[in-house]
């Protein structure tokens, strides 16, 4: 017969469960001989309620002046944020997309969709914002988007020729309102987009003075150039054409997972080589070259070389875990504004970490994580900045559309933080030369 006797193992659970119930009686009781056994607080029916406030006391209401969430902040600064562009759109688009069906109780719809809504639908410029076929009239407006379709310049994966065309259609996304920012980019800054330059696919240097031209006729307006690329290798014909238009100094800072300073690249000048070029430029300083995120298992050793020799300033990754994002903002920032009149920001797409951006021709593991990368543009943005290209999206590899919508969301963010703290234009002191075409 067997024994109903508890195994020994058992027995020492049961004990030690019984233990902790009974100090966390003895801790209960403990917490309510204040309040239970005073009749005048209610005794044990508000113990509850008590404990509860008691609680609550280590959470302060987000609303209350003294405690305001940035959530709560950003809620209330809505109101102040105008209508005034959005209004004036809803009434054009009924003018021109003729009034809706009769059926509808929203009256703002048109039968012909125009403007912003529904995001499914509409022609596909950046943002839905207008296309001006008239490049002569770009200096109408604060930014100017232009798509540079090239990747003549790719040493392994094509497909960056897609990037403008990708980039746009994630765009019909997003709205021009970002809550935490407290921005709507429709009401506080004029875009349109001219798009694309015309470029030749099968010759990079003919290639290179289409895009200088083209990014040059729109710094010289005044306009603020937001660039979609793209290779990298455009990172020398874009900075040449703003560097064309003034006698100023340039810094670059340059986010990337590649060095990309050698100087040629199979025979020709590739995305590996733009900042060996750019850095040429007269007004452009090598030491004014700030470069984040180089590392990995792609890094040329041509490349490095120039680093040492020209004195350019690397932060690895290792750089960026052990300093923190801010830290390499302000001291990347206190680099390329060292003696220079405007700062250039040049963001690669494979920077961050490859799971996030499938669709690149050059992924690399280890890189920056997406709050990480728009921590960075959004610092370096708010000190102003003469012109933004992303570059190396390449949609054929994309899972999605997810790497063209974090490119997308990178020149929102540098957008967004520019206007958020007053630097929208700010780069238009420094135009003091007629731009001659190349």
């Amino acid at each position: 017969m067997e024994s109903s006797t508890p195994h020994p193992t058992y027995r020492r659970r049961a004990a030690n469960a019984a233990l902790q119930e009974t100090e966390q009686q003895q801790v209960t009781r403990q917490v309510l001989a204040g309040v239970g056994n005073n009749p005048a607080a209610g005794g044990f029916a508000a113990s509850g309620a008590h404990l509860q406030q008691q609680a609550r006391h280590h959470h302060p209401d987000p609303t209350d002046p003294r405690f305001q969430t940035k959530g709560w902040k950003a809620a209330v600064k809505h109101a102040s944020i105008p209508t005034a562009v959005h209004d004036a759109e809803l009434k054009r688009n009924i003018e021109i997309g003729l009034p809706g069906a009769s059926s509808l109780e929203d009256k703002t719809i048109p039968t012909f969709s125009r403007g912003e809504l529904p995001h499914f639908a509409g022609i596909n410029t950046f943002l839905k914002a207008p296309f001006e076929e008239d490049v002569r009239n770009v200096g109408n407006y604060d930014v100017t988007c232009l798509g540079v379709p090239f990747d003549g310049g790719c040493t392994y994966r094509a497909g960056t020729r897609f990037g403008p065309q990708g980039i746009r259609r994630i765009s019909a996304l997003y709205t021009p309102y970002n809550y935490e920012m407290g921005v709507d980019l429709r009401e506080q800054m004029t875009m349109c987009d001219a798009g694309d330059v015309f470029t030749i696919p099968a010759n990079i240097e003919k290639s290179f003075d289409q895009i200088s031209n083209a990014v040059g006729h729109v710094f010289s307006s005044g306009s603020f150039p937001l660039i979609l690329g793209g290779d990298h290798s455009i990172g020398f014909p874009t900075v040449r054409g703003i560097a064309a238009c003034t006698s100023k100094k340039i810094g670059i800072i340059h986010v990337d997972r590649h060095a990309d300073i050698q100087e040629k690249d199979l025979d020709e000048r590739m995305h590996t080589t733009p900042y060996f070029h750019a850095t040429n430029i007269p007004n452009v300083p090598a030491t004014n070259l700030v470069q984040i995120g180089i590392g990995g298992w792609q890094v040329p050793r041509p490349a490095v070389e120039h680093i040492v020799g020209r004195r350019t300033n690397v932060f690895t990754m290792d750089d960026v875990e052990e300093l923190g994002i801010p830290k390499v903002a302000e001291m990347a920032l206190e680099r390329a504004w060292d003696g220079a009149d405007a700062v250039y920001m040049s963001y690669d797409i494979d920077s961050l970490e490859a799971a996030f951006v499938p669709g690149t021709g050059w992924p690399e593991p280890g890189g920056l994580l997406p709050r990480e990368a728009l921590k960075l543009v959004g610092l370096v943005a708010a000190e102003g900045l003469c012109g933004l290209e992303i570059v190396e999206v390449s949609p054929p590899y994309d899972v999605s559309d997810i790497t063209s919508l974090m490119a997308l969301r990178i020149a929102v963010d540098v957008m967004g933080s520019m206007v958020a703290n007053g630097k929208m234009g700010s780069h238009k002191h420094i135009i003091d030369k007629e731009f001659v075409p190349f």
